[in-house]
């Protein structure tokens, strides 16, 4: 638990960690007193790109938590912030996705098109439809670039696991033969957005989050020191199936504010 004792700067996954659907997590307020008590920098860093960050600042605060959108890292962001430095502005894109995707891409300037895309990029979709599959997957084979926000294949809620972004991802590359670029996590791209965002290093820097196979693996590529929490998509019987070992384990968030006020004492 002494390697908690440098961390100044958390990266944080958000569904399954803080909160499970619309539920907070046990300890959610105390948690977030207990990083600006102790003046822990975070940003919440999701693969799900459905949501604007301002959304998420209207969850957290439903759940008693004040962030900024300044706070928030979704992989929608992080999709924008690869096309950007790719792309010229006003390129045109053409989009599987919803809101935050959308609404990420239309800020800086891209143009929602299907005529002559300079890259398809694939997100979760819950209105997707076979036309969408169809409009994508003539494209990418016509050599138009693949871009998947992330490779999820399933979203945690209340009652099990859902399809996610990877499943329509894994189904168009399926039909193309082509691997996309993909953006979120496991990639450390995400992680490294973060911490350039809070001026961070490795070594004052953390990342928690629920899922061996995503956040504890961009964690290790980042090199930084990864936190599990069992609250979420993975329980220690799962856990034992993953070669990918996160350097510290905890039933959730609450434990792990216990744990490392006891280090700060």
């Amino acid at each position: 638990m002494h390697r908690l004792g440098p961390i100044r700067h958390l990266i944080i996954d958000m569904d399954g960690v803080l909160y499970l659907g619309n539920t907070p997590m046990p300890g959610l307020q105390e948690f977030f007193a207990f990083l600006r008590q102790h003046q822990i920098a975070f940003q919440l860093v999701t693969n799900n790109a459905t949501l604007t960050p301002g959304m998420y600042v209207q969850k957290m605060a439903g759940m008693g938590v004040q962030i900024d959108e300044n706070n928030v890292l979704t992989s929608a962001i992080g999709v924008v912030e690869y096309l950007t430095a790719h792309f010229p502005p006003g390129s045109r894109i053409y989009a599987i996705g919803e809101e935050g995707l959308h609404d990420a891409l239309q800020s800086r300037g891209f143009v929602l098109s299907r005529r002559d895309p300079a890259a398809v990029v694939v997100s979760l979709d819950r209105d997707l439809t076979y036309a969408k599959l169809r409009e994508a997957t003539l494209l990418i084979r016509a050599g138009v670039p693949f871009i998947a926000s992330n490779a999820d294949r399933t979203l945690p809620v209340p009652e099990g696991q859902v399809p996610g972004a990877g499943t329509i991802v894994a189904a168009i590359e399926t039909a193309t033969d082509c691997a996309p670029i993909i953006i979120g996590k496991p990639q450390p791209f995400l992680m490294e957005l973060a911490m350039k965002r809070m001026a961070a290093t490795w070594q004052t820097t953390a990342a928690v989050g629920d899922r061996p196979e995503t956040d504890i693996l961009s964690a290790q590529r980042a090199g930084i020191l990864s936190i599990l929490t069992l609250s979420g998509a993975t329980d220690r019987q799962r856990l034992a199936q993953f070669e990918i070992k996160p350097d510290l384990i905890f039933d959730d968030i609450q434990a792990l504010r216990a744990a490392w006020a006891r280090v700060l004492e």
